[in-house]
């Protein structure tokens, strides 16, 4: 028996395989995903690799952990409540109503539940494509209390979004009001575009605002709309079909630089 134990973890939504000993310290880490055995130590080479035989898939190279890259470092450098990256879909309304659920009993329901419904929809659909080459941060704090729903960054750039709740309502988009429904028409594209102005001048790059309508029955657009995009939630996805603008070592600079909280307070 090598005494060598398997402890499978989570980090960042991918599975790593570490191999440690008795007292708890690492030997080696298997990344399913990059196919790579990454060996602290080559002494005990042989007992890494029969311990981990069950858990390999597919082929694997085996060496020393790679170097980080400068994205990497930055990342590892940062405070974890400086750390915008774990933030789930909705944070600051799941934040909001923790600390204050309300009544119990209401005769209408809570517009954060509503709120907090259509960020989890559209946030899902994003952190998919984080498969693809593309990284999401949800809830992204700007001075002043004011928020980006969600940030996307990838091969085709970055975007803003702003999620508007819009279950079994037609929306009528005249640039800037928005309608939902019956209710009175709202200048909401001025807030969309103003967010991602904010993000642009934060992070000394092009944003492009994105306003996504969650399970709207009709969408009606009357006017040529400026720079804005107006996707259903079904079709936020399709971002991911976009390229040609960022390289890969560009996507992760600009996300490492992005999920640092001290970045955004010059968003004001």
């Amino acid at each position: 028996m090598s005494g060598l134990r398997v402890i499978p973890t989570w980090r960042h939504g991918q599975e790593r395989l570490y191999v440690c000993l008795r007292d708890g310290r690492n030997l080696a880490w298997y990344d399913r995903e990059a196919g790579r055995i990454n060996l602290l130590s080559d002494e005990r080479r042989e007992e890494v690799l029969e311990v981990l035989g069950p858990f390999v898939t597919g082929s694997v190279t085996v060496g020393p952990p790679p170097v980080p890259t400068p994205a990497e470092l930055a990342r590892l450098t940062l405070h974890p409540d400086d750390d915008l990256a774990p933030n789930r879909p909705g944070e600051a309304l799941l934040i909001s109503l923790d600390r204050d659920p309300g009544p119990p009993h209401r005769l209408r329901a809570d517009p954060r539940r509503r709120a907090l419904a259509a960020e989890q929809t559209v946030g899902d659909a994003l952190d998919r494509l984080d498969a693809v080459g593309w990284h999401t941060l949800h809830s992204v704090p700007l001075p002043g209390g004011d928020r980006i729903h969600h940030l996307v960054i990838g091969p085709g750039g970055l975007f803003a979004l702003h999620v508007l709740y819009a279950r079994k309502q037609r929306v009528t988009v005249a640039d800037p009001m928005v309608t939902l429904g019956r209710r009175d028409s709202q200048p909401l594209l001025r807030r969309v575009r103003a967010d991602a102005d904010r993000a642009s001048y934060a992070l000394t790059a092009e944003v492009h605002p994105v306003l996504a309508l969650v399970a709207p029955t009709d969408v009606a657009i009357t006017a040529t709309l400026r720079e804005v995009r107006v996707l259903r939630d079904t079709e936020v996805e399709g971002l991911a079909r976009t390229g040609g603008v960022l390289k890969p070592a560009d996507v992760e600079a600009l996300h490492a630089m992005a999920r640092d909280r001290g970045v955004w307070v010059a968003a004001g």
